[in-house]
């Protein structure tokens, strides 16, 4: 439905601003939504997705969108109980080096889905995942004042 409701926009100059349409967004959101409600597609559209940001043909390298790409290739291979390759795809993403704090919560969400199949496998997954966000965290600078814990 979507893709017939935006068939008539142009594809806008700058499609990576917030307030434009952006149709190789909406078809990576498509992919994320399917990997989330379980739907077997969602494999086959990550794979697009993921092939069309790393060949370059949607526009410029976007590793960002690669990052979320994986993620929902890893969710949709989880789900159907490819955990080897699940888990690959998880750890590349993890430790890309591209990882914001907006992928935080889709990691953790790829490693619980691989941990309610094979709980060893999350952990070492998890350990991975701590490892990558300590080295993307910003250094401490030592005269900051620090916030009381709990």
């Amino acid at each position: 439905r979507v893709e017939v409701l935006v068939s008539p926009l142009a594809v806008p100059e700058h499609p990576e601003h917030h307030y434009q349409y952006d149709p190789s967004k909406a078809e990576a959101y498509v992919g994320t939504t399917l990997a989330w409600i379980g739907d077997p597609a969602a494999e086959r559209i990550a794979r697009h997705v993921l092939e069309r940001i790393e060949s370059g043909a949607g526009g410029p390298p976007r590793p960002r969108r690669a990052v979320v790409a994986r993620l929902d290739l890893a969710l949709a291979l989880a789900g159907t109980g490819r955990l080897d390759e699940s888990a690959g795809i998880t750890l590349e993403a993890i430790t890309s080096g591209w990882m914001v704090p907006s992928h935080y919560w889709r990691a953790e969400e790829v490693i619980t889905a691989i941990g309610a199949r094979d709980p060893a496998r999350k952990i070492g997954l998890r350990e991975a995942f701590a490892d990558a966000r300590l080295a993307l965290a910003p250094p401490e600078k030592p005269d900051a004042p620090r916030l009381p814990e709990g």
